[in-house]
C-alpha cells in the first residue's frame, strides 16, 4: 500500500431528495499527495502534469513532480480573505498550450464592500503576469458570505462563472445584479451576444441564469456537454441543476430548505410557475463543494457517474444516473478525510479530492490492489 489507507465503503438506508442512500462496498486506496495547504478550495492540471491549488487565505501554489513547492506564486491581485471569501478557484482555458491563459476568481474590496471578481494571467516561473480584470460583481456588499465561485469552460470556449448572492437573499432574484447569478463570457471577458439579457433595459447581459443561492459546484456533462451546478440550500435544500439560459432556479422564492435554526418556511414553497425545479436535492443539507463527472479507465465501474464533495458530513457523495435522473446515491470515505472542498479528475483517469483544513491536502484516489 503507498503513503495512505485502504477503505472499503459503508452503510446503510435513508431518504435524501427521495432518492435511497445506497450501501456501497467500493474498495478505494487514498494516496496523499501533498499536505500542508492552508485551506485549499480549486485545482486545475496543467498539460505538463503540474497541478495548480488555490489556498483561500490568498496563495496560488503548484504541485510539480508530486512534490508542493515550498514558495508560492507572485503577482496575484489584491485579494480580501473575509469569512467565506478568499482565492477560490482557478482553471485553465481550453487552448492553454497555446495562449498559457489561467484564470482565478476570488473575493476582492471595492466600493461598498467586497465581491467576486475573476482575473486571468500567464504563469511565468512562479510568477502570474499579463494579469487581467476580466468581471467583476459590481455591486460589492459587507458580510464574508456566499461569494460562489466556480470556474468552467464548455465545449465552444465560453467562460462560466457563479457567483453567490452574499447572504441577501432578493438579490438573487433581481437581474440588474450579478450576485445570485451563472454568468456566461467569451474567454476575454466581453458577454456573448447570445446571452440572454443583451440590449435588456435594466439587466445585466452577463447573466446567463439566477435564483441561485451560492453555487459551489460546476461541471460539464461528458456526452451532452451541458453545465450542471450544485449549490448550498439553507437548512436542506441543497441543489443540484442543469443550466438553462434564462432560466430562473427559484432562489429565495422557491426552496427545500428552511430557515436555519428555526426550521420556519422560506419564500412560497417548493414550486411556482416559472421557476425551475432542481434535478436532485438534499434534505438534510450536506453542504456540497466542487464537482465532477467520471469519465476515465481507472475505475470503468464508475464512468458516467457524478461526484460531489460534502463539507458538512466529511463525505465524498457518488451518484448513479439514468440520462439525468440520479438513480443511487452512494456515500464514500465518511469521516476519514475531512471536509472535500474540491473534487477534479486527472489527466490520469484518478479522481482527485482537496480538503479543506487548517493542514489540507491534495488526494488521490486509486482502486485497492
Amino acid at each position: 500500500m503507498k503513503n495512505g489507507f485502504a477503505i472499503i465503503g459503508g452503510l446503510l438506508l435513508l431518504v435524501i431528495g427521495l432518492q435511497a442512500v445506497a450501501a456501497t462496498d467500493e474498495k478505494i486506496e487514498v494516496v496523499t499527495v501533498a499536505s500542508g495547504l492552508e485551506h485549499p478550495w480549486g485545482m486545475a492540471f496543467l498539460p505538463d502534469g503540474r497541478v495548480l491549488i488555490t489556498e483561500r487565505p490568498g496563495r496560488l501554489r503548484i504541485i510539480e513532480g508530486g512534490r508542493l513547492i515550498p514558495k508560492a506564486v507572485t503577482g496575484l491581485p489584491q485579494i480580501a480573505a473575509v469569512g467565506q471569501g478568499g482565492l477560490l478557484d482557478v482553471a485553465i482555458h481550453p487552448n492553454y498550450l497555446e495562449n498559457g491563459w489561467i484564470y482565478l476568481s476570488f473575493s476582492a474590496e471595492g466600493k461598498g464592500g467586497l465581491g467576486t471578481e475573476v482575473v486571468r494571467g500567464r504563469l511565468r516561473g512562479m510568477q502570474l503576469v499579463d494579469v487581467e480584470t476580466i468581471f467583476k460583481v459590481e455591486k460589492k456588499s459587507s458580510g464574508g458570505r456566499h461569494f460562489g465561485s466556480r470556474l468552467l469552460f464548455d465545449r465552444k470556449g465560453y467562460l462560466y462563472i457563479t457567483s453567490g448572492e452574499r447572504g441577501d437573499r432578493p438579490r438573487a432574484q433581481d437581474l440588474d445584479d450579478h450576485a445570485g447569478s451563472v454568468i456566461r463570457l467569451y474567454d476575454d471577458g466581453r458577454t456573448p451576444v447570445d446571452n440572454p439579457y443583451v440590449n435588456r433595459p435594466g439587466t445585466k447581459p452577463e447573466i446567463y441564469s439566477y435564483g441561485h443561492r451560492n453555487p459551489q459546484g460546476m461541471t460539464l456533462h461528458p456526452e451532452t456537454g451541458e453545465v450542471w451546478t450544485h449549490e448550498h440550500g439553507p437548512q436542506g435544500g441543497d441543489e443540484i441543476n442543469i443550466i438553462e439560459p434564462g432560466r430562473n432556479y427559484g432562489w429565495p422564492v422557491i426552496t427545500y430548505g428552511v430557515n436555519y435554526g428555526w426550521g420556519t418556511k422560506i419564500g412560497e414553497g417548493t414550486q411556482k410557475v416559472g421557476m425551475e425545479q432542481p434535478l436532485y436535492y438534499w434534505d438534510p443539507s450536506i453542504a456540497p463543494s466542487g464537482m465532477s463527472f467520471y469519465s476515465g479507465d481507472q475505475f470503468p465501474q464508475w464512468r458516467g457517474n457524478l461526484f460531489v464533495g460534502a463539507l458538512k458530513y466529511q463525505l465524498l457523495v457518488r451518484l448513479e444516473l439514468d440520462g439525468d435522473r440520479v438513480i443511487k446515491e452512494h456515500r464514500l470515505l465518511k469521516e476519514k478525510l475531512g471536509r472535500i472542498r474540491d473534487v477534479r479528475e486527472g489527466h490520469d483517469g484518478y479522481l482527485y479530492l482537496l480538503t479543506d483544513e487548517g493542514n489540507g491536502r491534495l488526494v488521490r484516489l486509486e482502486p485497492s490492489q
